[in-house]
């Protein structure tokens, strides 16, 4: 299957060490298919997702919303995401 477009994003895991806790930033891609969207641990089929958003914070990066029937899911990107979002709405809205 082709992949269309896809997304970095970036996600802050939490891990307890016997020292203490850590904070410890993964980089992720979410990729979007015509049939579905993947992230390291969803996948969401394009007829469940309602939308996609974007909320700048800072000055490049922000926030992609993920507008589901199950809810809506956040994804911290680091720059503007609305490439992917255009490639959304044109390819899988159509």
């Amino acid at each position: 299957m082709q992949v269309l477009a896809t997304q970095s994003y970036s996600k802050i895991v939490r891990e307890v060490t016997r020292l203490g806790k850590e904070e410890v930033e993964e980089a992720r891609t979410m990729y979007l298919y015509p049939n579905q969207l993947v992230t390291k641990y969803h996948q969401f089929p394009i007829e469940n997702i309602l939308d996609m958003s974007f909320r700048k914070v800072g000055s490049s990066g922000g926030l992609l919303y993920v507008h589901t029937i199950s809810g809506v899911f956040p994804y911290t990107v680091a720059a503007s995401p609305e490439e992917f979002i255009r490639v959304f709405k044109d390819e899988c809205r159509s």
